[in-house]
């Protein structure tokens, strides 16, 4: 085995799944909060990409830009909380789930009719090119971009579990997240508490749709992402936040691993279906998932 190749395509996939991670992020803060799967999670992340591009090609500098996104951003989580989710407190969960659905054609739709259908470019400054100085000394390509977006992943992930750990906001996110009727017997404010955590996923969703739509253009593609995130979040776990960290790993390293050791073998093209058969594999044998917590129903 050619084990520089093999590091090479590990480390690819493992920054790779880092990106998955912060795109998984977005779902496990909501889920955690309020019991919702948010299905236009994905439609969040396109509507940010969408918006900064288009204030870039607008003229604005890139840093304004991302400001004034995370504005909008954060007044649209704000407003699908106050608007969508508010009045369906005590709903169904699927009814829950199918508002959200309706939402992401709605979001998308919006940003299509604000900025139009046609692709953008998102330059952040930095290209996806091989790092020179680690393949001078060690052979290894590593994308410089790749790099980058690891770095302001591990950040922005490692804030929000500091975040979320260690202030009041944070505690009483988990309380609310354990007990919806309890937190509310203790007087912790569970609209405010939800208003939270959607502006901060719409936060998340604006450093991911940035990322991803510098590596891979803005386009109307990106609303996919919520699909590849879901592996990541059978893998590691609906409620844990180190498991989308460690799903989207599992998920970055495998696929590239399997397209690229094993697909030769199967005529190719694996890389895009083999996480959600290890998801299958690990709902079979622990459908919590890695770090989630198990629920016990009595009957």
């Amino acid at each position: 085995m050619n084990w520089q190749a093999f590091i090479e395509v590990l480390v690819g996939g493992l920054l790779s799944g880092v990106m998955y991670s912060l795109v998984a992020l977005g779902f496990v803060l909501i889920y955690k909060a309020s019991g919702v799967f948010n299905f236009a999670q994905g439609s969040m992340l396109f509507f940010a990409a969408m918006t900064c591009a288009g204030l870039v090609g607008k003229g604005l500098p890139l840093w304004a830009a991302a400001l004034v996104s995370l504005v909008v951003m954060v007044a649209l989580g704000l407003a699908v909380e106050k608007f969508v989710l508010r009045p369906m407190v005590a709903q169904p969960e699927i009814s829950l789930f199918m508002a959200t659905i309706g939402l992401s054609f709605v979001i998308d739709g919006l940003a299509q009719i604000i900025w139009g259908s046609t692709a953008m470019k998102l330059d952040l400054g930095v290209e996806d090119m091989p790092l020179e100085a680690l393949m001078d000394k060690t052979g290894i390509a590593v994308s410089q971009f790749d790099l980058l977006a690891a770095a302001v992943a591990a950040v922005l992930v490692s804030g929000l579990a500091v975040f979320f750990s260690k202030t009041k906001v944070g505690r009483a996110l988990r309380a609310v997240a354990d007990d919806h009727q309890a937190a509310l017997a203790v007087g912790i404010p569970l609209q405010r508490i939800w208003g939270i955590v959607w502006g901060v996923a719409g936060f998340v969703a604006l450093v991911a749709g940035m990322l991803w739509g510098a590596r891979n253009g803005v386009q109307f593609a990106l609303t996919s992402l919520a699909l590849k995130a879901l592996p990541v979040l059978i893998i590691g776990g609906f409620t844990s936040v180190p498991g989308a960290i460690v799903g989207g790993l599992i998920v970055g390293a495998s696929e590239k691993l399997a397209e690229v050791y094993i697909g030769p073998h199967v005529g190719g093209g694996i890389e895009a279906w083999f996480p959600y058969i290890l998801a299958l594999g690990v709902l079979l044998i622990r459908p919590e998932g890695l770090f989630g917590e198990k629920i016990i129903r009595r009957i």
